[in-house]
């Protein structure tokens, strides 16, 4: 059990050296993306599947030695293909009917086939793989993005804050379908018991009455679709008169 032979020996520990690696490269490209699912989880999913596969491969070799025994190994692998599927699953979630995570799911798919191939003494493949999900994360959206909106568009939130009354609703989206973008959702909240000390300094800065009652202010959460300058879509949504505070989420996942 403790011989350092060809079962146990410098390829088999080489294996997992080249898995280990190969799966800390993944994983460091989607934690600097700040994904769900980052280094730690890459490089676990990389090295263990490049364990089973050397367990598959090697750990049960006495009894395949033994008289009128017949065992196929690549059942452990087969069946690392459809386990993998129950952390993939985790990292899909809906939120507001988009789809997110679907990117990540599919590269902890990768990173198990890349593990898969180190621990099955093919490490040209695995860093061949490996290549091909540097090519697909990064270089596909350089290239996506000089092509059609429809093929390449973003999904941003929008979420602003304005007094009640003043009408901004419309005007917002006007500027939002003006800016070259498309409004796919719009959720509306009144929000009395939010920013009131900051929504009554804003009022009286500017010469009005609160009143006795205060001044509600609406939440609003937009989603947009499209390939404007979501900054400056910003900037002159925080001009209009009565609008409280405006800010634009990360991109969304939606189009993965």
């Amino acid at each position: 059990m403790w011989d350092f032979g060809a079962d146990q020996g410098a390829r088999q520990f080489a294996a997992l050296g080249i898995a280990l690696l190969l799966s800390t490269l993944i994983g460091l490209e989607r934690a600097v993306l700040q994904k769900s699912a980052g280094l730690r989880t890459h490089t676990l999913v990389g090295v263990g599947s490049a364990l089973f596969m050397q367990v598959s491969q090697y750990g049960f070799a006495d009894v395949l030695s033994r008289e009128h025994v017949d065992l196929d190994p690549s059942r452990v692998a087969a069946q690392m293909v459809s386990g993998i599927g129950f952390i993939g699953g985790g990292l899909i979630f809906v939120r507001r009917d988009a789809v997110r995570g679907l990117t990540t799911a599919a590269t902890i798919w990768l990173t198990c086939a890349v593990g898969m191939a180190c621990g099955g003494g093919l490490p040209l493949l695995a860093t061949a793989a490996t290549a091909v999900h540097f090519l697909v994360a990064r270089g596909y959206p350089l290239v996506t993005r000089h092509m059609p909106a429809i093929l390449s568009a973003e999904q941003r939130e929008l979420q602003l804050s304005y007094r009640v009354g003043g009408g901004l609703l419309p005007r917002v989206l006007e500027l939002c379908t003006a800016a070259g973008f498309r409004v796919l959702r719009v959720r509306v909240d009144r929000a009395p018991w939010k920013g009131r000390d900051r929504l009554t300094r804003s009022v009286r800065a500017e010469g009005e009455e609160t009143g006795p009652g205060g001044t509600d202010v609406v939440e609003v959460l937009i989603t947009l679709e499209g390939r404007g300058d979501v900054l400056r879509l910003v900037g002159q949504i925080t001009e209009l008169r009565g609008v409280l505070s405006a800010d634009a989420g990360a991109e969304l996942d939606a189009a993965e």
